[in-house]
């Protein structure tokens, strides 16, 4: 009777946690939300030092952000501008391929400097270190032409033909190009045989200087036009196709080579035909959409047959064949 007493007047006590063991927990929990409000703020913090603007629609770009810089340049002072962020651009193109009047077009811009064909020099190009040094001196600003409006632009570029050391040097340029952020604007015409037809009459007239004894690659009103599409070219029938291919081939490689860089396609056809075509390439800048305009004036206008001495025999090549189209395509 005793013992049932005894035990039943024993009471089992919880043991008490140990301060320590709170403590840690506490202090647990107080480092990870610290690990991650950090997180937070680092990740806030690299987007905006990065300076990077989402990448328009329709670009046809691999890359979809595109990189702003503050060029500091050593010839002069960018004043009241130096807090002015600037794009860098190039245009890509073949010689008689629009390419001047594009530019014309975009310098018609107020906050664009597109400086030409500066890789025509051959000493530029002589090798992958005097291309990078030009490169250098056009994207930081220190790079002068009359289409340089340099302490205020917003973009920043010129023109590169396919064959002034661009594809030579390919590997080089791509990584340039992705490692300063500069969009590529390829810029090809739909129909290769009008270009061909100009490149003809553009060579023949170094030579001729059919306006008053002046060589003119652009004019800038119908009377020059006129007097400079009367000399019809005689292209090399038999070779012709084999041309045609070796122009599709050389803009398809440049494509590829440069598929990895920020870039996007326009034809000469299109920018003539849809005008929108250029508010794309102004969103492609991230440039404020302006009227653009240009004053120059095209030269062979009309049927292609209007401006081919041996048209019978180009007509008979084609006929028949995938470039057909080229024959009666406008422009």
């Amino acid at each position: 009777m005793l013992m049932q007493q005894d035990s039943a007047s024993i009471v089992i006590k919880q043991p008490k946690k140990s301060p320590l063991f709170l403590r840690m927990i506490v202090l647990v929990f107080a480092m990870v939300c610290g690990l991650y409000i950090c997180s937070v703020c680092l990740k806030q913090f690299s987007f905006q030092t990065a300076q990077l603007v989402p990448n328009p629609v329709g670009s046809h770009s691999s890359h979809v952000l595109t990189r702003i810089h503050y060029p500091k340049p050593q010839t002069f002072n960018r004043a009241e501008c130096g807090h002015n962020p600037v794009r860098f651009f190039v245009i890509l193109s073949m010689q008689r391929s629009g390419s001047g009047w594009f530019e014309t077009l975009l310098n018609s811009h107020d906050n664009v400097s597109s400086n030409g064909e500066i890789f025509s020099v051959l000493e530029r190009r002589k090798n992958v270190s005097s291309i990078v040094e030009t490169l250098d001196r056009v994207y930081n600003l220190d790079w002068f032409t009359s289409a340089s409006k340099n302490e205020c632009s917003a973009a920043i570029g010129f023109k590169w033909m396919l064959n002034q050391g661009l594809l030579a040097n390919h590997v080089e340029i791509v990584d340039y190009f992705n490692r300063r952020g500069v969009s590529a604007i390829f810029l090809f015409r739909r129909n290769p045989l009008r270009r061909m037809v100009s490149l003809l009459a553009n060579s023949y007239d170094r030579y001729a200087k059919l306006l008053n004894g002046t060589h003119k690659s652009h004019v800038h009103s119908p009377e020059e036009a006129d007097a400079l599409s009367r000399y019809k070219p005689v292209i090399n029938s038999t070779s012709l196709i084999h041309d045609l291919q070796e122009t599709e081939s050389l803009a398809a490689k440049a494509l590829e080579y440069f598929n990895t860089t920020r870039h996007m396609v326009v034809f000469y056809e299109d920018l003539i035909t849809n005008r929108t075509r250029l508010k794309e390439v102004q969103e492609f800048l991230s440039i404020p959409v302006k009227d653009l305009s240009s004053r120059q004036v095209k030269i062979h206008r009309g049927d292609l047959s209007d401006h081919i001495k041996n048209w019978e025999d180009i007509n008979k090549t084609l006929n028949g064949t995938e470039y057909e189209k080229f024959l009666r395509a406008d422009y």
